[in-house]
């Protein structure tokens, strides 16, 4: 069972009735509430708008507080606000007005139109009609980034404390016609953990052969390896572990009208059955770890 805490319209925590694992939760892509007024400012239609949600991966991972873990769900869109990049990757071009002097302005992300207010959905799509006025971009990070990451910091501190050790699973979900370089495979599952520096290997290596063994596609950290979540608050050394899991859309959506496909109960099912298998695994990592400290 789970109970949904209210403090915030934009996001929830579903809380497990009691933390019994170390493990914590993140969807913070999933959102589907679009504000009218940046809708009314984007050039997109209502599917347009869409392509750079991480579409129902908060329903395809709703088992976590029935394993005992806390979920951090977002309910507003990757479109207007992305919590996986720095408090203020913004992009100038954007804006009417200066931004302040320590926004980072010459990310990747922000060249790629993906910054923290992104100006580009998938593939290119320029999201807005007009230049955004610098208070409206400040305005979202101070109101809802900022409290998004500290709801999420004080749930990974509390189950740090709790167990002496802290594993963060981000959730994602990635374009079905995703390859690997070099390669040509297209993962169904992607394990991304920074080239091993936010989180343990050994995590990683379990959760790759959890998927495998069911039958599916995975890969580690190609081409996605984890972004801000994942190398903010991914620190082994200490006991804090963050692993992103990427799921192909193409599995359970039809990704031309955003629609579940019809055996999407059956992906929610399997990824279930992972999750109880890796949160199993975590529960017996904790405990080797605490009977090697003492």
């Amino acid at each position: 069972m789970a109970e949904a805490s209210s403090e915030n319209s934009d996001f929830e925590v579903l809380e497990p009735v009691s933390q019994s694992v170390p493990l914590v939760f993140n969807s913070p892509h999933s959102g589907r509430r679009y504000p009218q007024g940046f809708l009314d400012g984007s050039r997109l239609d209502a599917l347009g708008i869409r392509r750079s949600e991480d579409h129902y991966v908060d329903e395809l991972f709703s088992v976590a507080p029935a394993l005992g873990a806390p979920m951090l769900v977002a309910h507003f869109p990757r479109a207007w606000l992305d919590v996986n990049r720095e408090p203020y990757e913004l992009d100038p071009r954007m804006f009417d007005g200066p931004l302040p002097s320590f926004a980072n302005i010459g990310s990747i992300r922000v060249a790629g139109g993906l910054g923290t207010i992104p100006r580009v959905v998938a593939e290119n799509m320029e999201i807005y009609r007009h230049r955004l006025p610098v208070e409206a971009a400040l305005e979202r990070i101070e109101t809802v980034y900022k409290p998004y990451h500290a709801r999420l910091r004080q749930l990974v501190v509390r189950t740090h404390v709790a167990f002496g050790l802290a594993v963060l699973v981000d959730c994602h979900s990635m374009p079905g016609n995703i390859r690997v370089s070099g390669s040509g495979i297209r993962p169904d599952f992607i394990i991304g953990d920074r080239y091993g520096t936010s989180a343990s290997g050994e995590l990683s290596r379990v959760a790759m052969r959890l998927l495998e063994d069911m039958g599916f596609s995975v890969v580690r950290n190609k081409p996605y390896a984890g972004g801000f979540i994942t190398e903010h608050y991914g620190r082994p050394a200490k006991g804090l572990h963050a692993l992103q899991i990427e799921v192909n859309r193409g599995l359970y959506i039809d990704e031309a009208t955003l629609v579940k496909r019809p055996d999407f109960a059956v992906m929610q099912t399997a990824i279930s059955a992972f999750l109880q298998d890796f949160s199993d695994y975590v529960e017996e990592y904790a405990a080797d770890r605490a009977l090697a400290a003492e």
